[in-house]
């Protein structure tokens, strides 16, 4: 017994227009009848292209152009969205933006800790800049340890900028990496730090007792260079990425508050690879140093 089929018929005035040899095709509908609603074009040689797995990609690209949609409209305007890539972390994508990884993470709604998968969206704020005219001063305790460390007329001629060359520290691990590995007896080779957000607060100051006790540095290869040379130290590596704007920020008011204190003019502020006799790349080819020293302001 011959079953039915709802196969139609081939239209013999059309078999003149197929090629010899080309497979007749027929439409078809997969699943419990028409009603199914997942149609497949399938071919008189046996190959079939099912339309459901064509259908679910669809989907799934158009449920990817709805999402990005959806993050374009709801960016702000002075920010971008970034895609995930392979081998990426908040932390790196953060640095290589300019940013702490908790501006980053907040601005998601993500924990510091949070696993991010390649193809996400992310959206990434851009650095942010002083937007009115008056400049911040350094916090009370910071311009405190300014004024009251003894300070002898023409003792300091530079300011010199550093950066750790890693990405994490603070003031103590760092003294004790300076005094233990590095055998320096006053410790901590710079007279301030500057945190990123990984151990310190992002545009954290600390002051060091070289600057308190008016100590000698231990930043420069010359111990000449160092017995007039103030060092402030970025906590970053910044041939990897650039610093945060926070980061700048407080390097700005703190530089302009020890030319002020010290009585000296911008010329006097060098980057470490300026200044050192033996040749380095510190601190960092990302280091915005012309923009930097450009919008230093003359103490008044």
């Amino acid at each position: 017994m011959n079953r039915p089929t709802n196969r139609p018929t081939p239209d013999p005035s059309q078999e003149g227009n197929r090629k010899a040899g080309a497979p007749r095709q027929f439409p078809s509908w997969e699943g419990s009848g028409v009603g199914s609603g997942r149609q497949s074009r399938v071919v008189a040689d046996g190959g079939s292209r099912p339309a459901g797995r064509r259908y679910h990609s669809h989907r799934l690209s158009l449920w990817a152009a709805v999402s990005f949609l959806v993050l374009a409209l709801t960016a702000r305007g002075d920010e971008q969205t970034y895609i995930v890539q392979r081998n990426d972390t908040l932390y790196g994508i953060a640095r290589r933006h300019g940013l702490s990884m908790s501006q980053l993470a907040e601005r998601n709604g993500l924990a510091r800790d949070a696993h991010i998968f390649v193809g996400q969206h992310l959206f990434v704020p851009s650095p942010a800049t002083p937007t009115n005219t008056a400049r911040p001063a350094v916090g009370d305790s910071i311009q405190k340890a300014i004024d009251k460390a003894p300070v002898a007329p023409g003792r300091w001629k530079y300011v010199v900028i550093h950066h750790s060359g890693v990405d994490q520290g603070d003031l103590k691990s760092i003294d004790r990496y300076h005094k233990e590995e590095r055998h320096m007896e006053h410790g901590l080779a710079y007279h301030f730090l500057i945190g990123n957000g990984n151990g310190m607060r992002d545009g954290e100051i600390a002051v060091g007792d070289r600057w308190r006790e008016q100590l000698d540095g231990g930043h420069l290869h010359s111990e000449a260079q160092n017995r007039i040379a103030l060092g402030i130290c970025l906590i970053g590596n910044f041939d990897e990425h650039k610093p945060t704007a926070r980061q700048m920020q407080s390097l700005t008011t703190l530089t302009e508050a020890l030319l002020k204190r010290c009585k000296l003019s911008t010329s006097a502020v060098k980057t470490h690879q300026q200044i050192n006799v033996v040749k380095t790349r510190c601190p960092g080819r990302n280091f915005p140093t012309r923009s930097f020293i450009k919008g230093l302001r003359l103490p008044q």
